[in-house]
């Protein structure tokens, strides 16, 4: 994946839900980005985790310091990201011949898992997508074996367009559009 690119207004002001605050990332963020990557339940659908002696060396300062990510905290703790980036063109799934839409990620620590975060915090990445840069859709891709993702695409008002096997598994493509 590629960055977002230039984005007008970024960093936005904190976006406050009603449990939750997207923000830019922070130094203090470090240590809750290196225990998401190196978790191995988190890990499960996005290709395994990684060696946390890799990330700890690794991992800038201030991780995910660019247009598109979003730090979610809960009760003013770090419990998960939230991300747009153009999809490869080389990489399966598409919606446009040439690529690089924009696409949904997130990822959450497991213990924020079936509080409805994701959905939650993804709506609301959304709702500042759609005014960032109005009129572009939004692609996510997940394994079909990925039930609590699949549900968190439905809720957000993703429809199908395509599914494809690759990383040795089937894989869902759905688009979003603001106003649908």
């Amino acid at each position: 994946m590629s960055d977002l690119g230039p984005v007008a207004g970024w960093p936005p002001a904190p976006i406050a839900t009603e449990r939750l605050v997207l923000r830019e990332p922070l130094a203090r963020d470090r240590t809750t980005f290196v225990e998401l990557f190196a978790s191995p339940e988190v890990g499960t659908y996005v290709g395994g985790a990684r060696p946390r002696d890799a990330l700890e060396r690794a991992m800038p300062e201030i991780p995910g310091l660019r247009p598109g990510v979003f730090v979610v905290e809960c009760d003013g703790a770090m419990v998960g990201m939230v991300s747009f980036d153009r999809r490869d063109a080389e990489r399966l799934g598409h919606i446009r011949r040439d690529g690089g839409e924009a696409e949904l990620g997130y990822m959450f620590l497991p213990r924020a898992w079936g509080h409805g975060y994701a959905t939650e915090a993804c709506a609301a990445a959304l709702g500042w997508f759609a005014t960032a840069l109005p009129g572009e859709p939004v692609v996510l891709s997940t394994q079909t074996a990925n039930i609590p993702s699949m549900r968190v695409a439905e809720k957000l008002g993703f429809t199908e367009v395509a599914r494809f096997e690759d990383y040795g598994a089937e894989q869902w493509l759905g688009v979003w559009e603001a106003g649908n």
